[in-house]
């Protein structure tokens, strides 16, 4: 077996017999029972807390507990309802995203969980995402019966049912991939019917990494514009009535943030901003008006200063930075960026599905949100183009950090099965009990017992001058001496040797 048998890991999944949840056992019925029910019983466990609050809060009855809890699994979810006459499809991301993250982990401990038995199958990814996509499933269909039945009492009027389990599939799905990929990403690549390039990985890892940069940058800005505009803060608050109104205003604007963050990262990026009738860039402001909560306190009201065009160097940095990245750690060359573009492609992904999630329909407000399109394209463009000008730099100043990068990365196994470095392959071999080709041919083997080594240890004396010959010696051509010792080493536990 050469060193290329060794490390090169052989493609497609590997299954042990009964390993993974290809064949289902109690325990791993418990594991993908808990991945179908835990995130939805603690998301639905928070909403039934922050309903009964808000009833008993308000002085209400408890007759329209059942349709609130069901509208907000619903809007939990994105879903798009219509309340009265209103049409509200603008929900906040906060809630949906610390439940996507429960379920991506969970995923991922079913998914270790799996890997400790065997390698994960498609059979055994393909029961990781039913059981995460199926419990949700169950409870929004009786959500959707629930508030068809509570229609009755409340002014809610269910959704249509496909775009419900649409949205729910979606981003319990997007969860799955997130979990998954995270930790076990190799077994989705193996799913492939060609090698994955070995750009492509640290592409995508750097292109996450550039919307998380650009989402930090738009949350220190955010942040500055409170700071600016924190006079007008206290006015959003007047309408609140009491410390339970007021405090429910704080809630839904932190609930709302990261819906303004994706705002600000679009606003950044040379895009633009949808408010109702109105609209907020760099180049220009339209003034509409706002819903009044404290987090719109921190749009700015214009007019447009020639100054904001700094802004723009935020993503310029950014996509520098994922230049670098990819410069140091691939083998991107001025002539073939595929790691570079790799990264601005999945940015621009990101930063759609991002601005998908984060806008919609308002009610009398209208569409609240970012212009996906624009942002989308504007992010491929900021982070394709800078990001060449970082791996340039990257060649330039580094040229050490690229070398073979990129196929060690190819094969930086986590779970260490396949991959041996040079150092450790030799050592490991060292270590083991194999003969080198002399040590073979000083060992001895018995015709008559294949099992018994007999190991001899014996010295020629050719100095005829100095030593007498024997008797039978015939001629000093024979008269050379053996001076030797046969040590017979243990025998080996087989009745058919005999003992000595």
């Amino acid at each position: 077996m050469t060193d290329e048998d060794v490390r090169e890991r052989p493609r497609g999944p590997v299954s042990v017999g009964g390993g993974g949840f290809g064949s289902l056992t109690p325990e791993r019925a418990r594991v993908l029972f808990l991945l179908a029910a835990r995130a939805s019983a603690f998301v639905l466990l928070i909403i039934f807390a922050v309903v009964f609050g808000t009833l008993l809060a308000a002085g209400s009855g408890l007759s329209g507990a059942s349709g609130a809890i069901s509208a907000s699994w619903l809007a939990v979810h994105q879903v798009p309802l219509t309340i009265g006459r209103t049409g509200i499809g603008l929900w906040p991301l906060l809630p949906t995203g610390l439940m996507l993250w429960l379920v991506a982990r969970d995923c991922a401990k079913a998914a270790d969980h799996c890997a400790a038995e065997a390698d994960c199958t498609p059979v055994d990814l393909a029961w990781i995402a039913g059981a995460a996509i199926g419990g949700p499933l169950l409870v929004t269909a009786v959500c959707l019966a629930v508030a068809d039945d509570a229609s009755a009492v409340l002014a809610l009027q269910p959704p249509d049912t496909l775009v419900a389990f649409a949205w729910v599939i979606g981003l319990h799905l997007l969860a799955v991939i997130a979990g998954v990929g995270a930790r076990h990403w190799r077994d989705f690549t193996d799913l492939l019917p060609i090698p994955l390039p070995h750009w492509v990985v640290p592409g995508v890892r750097a292109g996450i990494r550039a919307v998380w940069r650009l989402l930090g940058v738009a949350a220190v800005l955010t942040v500055v514009s409170f700071l600016l505009h924190w006079s007008r803060i206290g006015d959003t608050y007047h309408s609140a009535g009491n410390i339970a109104g007021a405090l429910g205003l704080t809630l839904l604007s932190l609930a709302y943030l990261p819906n303004a963050l994706v705002d600000t990262a679009g606003v950044l990026l040379g895009g633009q901003v949808q408010i109702g009738a109105g609209s907020l860039s760099l180049f220009g402001i339209e003034g509409a008006p706002v819903p009044a909560v404290p987090l719109m306190a921190a749009v700015p009201s214009g007019p447009v200063a020639a100054w904001w065009l700094v802004f723009l160097l935020a993503p310029a940095a950014v996509g520098v930075l994922g230049g670098l990245d990819c410069g140091r750690g691939t083998d991107d060359r001025p002539t073939a960026p595929w790691a570079t573009l790799t990264s601005a492609a999945v940015a621009a992904v990101l930063i759609a599905l991002l601005g998908g999630l984060a806008g919609g329909d308002l009610g009398t407000f209208g569409r609240i949100g970012p212009e996906v399109a624009i942002s989308a394209a504007l992010a491929f463009v900021w982070f394709a183009v800078t990001g060449y000008v970082g791996m340039l730099g990257a060649r330039w100043f580094a040229p050490a950090a690229v070398g073979t990068a990129a196929g060690a990365a190819e094969y930086d196994y986590d779970d260490g099965e396949y991959e041996y470095a040079d150092d450790e392959y030799d050592d490991d071999y060292a270590e083991d009990d194999y003969y080198a080709d002399d040590e073979y041919e000083d060992d001895y083997y018995d015709d008559d017992d294949p099992g018994h080594v007999v190991e001899v240890d014996g010295e020629l004396l050719d100095e005829p001058d100095a030593l007498d010959p024997e008797p039978h010696a015939e001629s000093d051509e024979n008269s050379d001496i053996v001076d030797a010792e046969v040590v017979e080493g243990d025998l080996p536990d087989n009745p058919e040797v005999d003992g000595r």
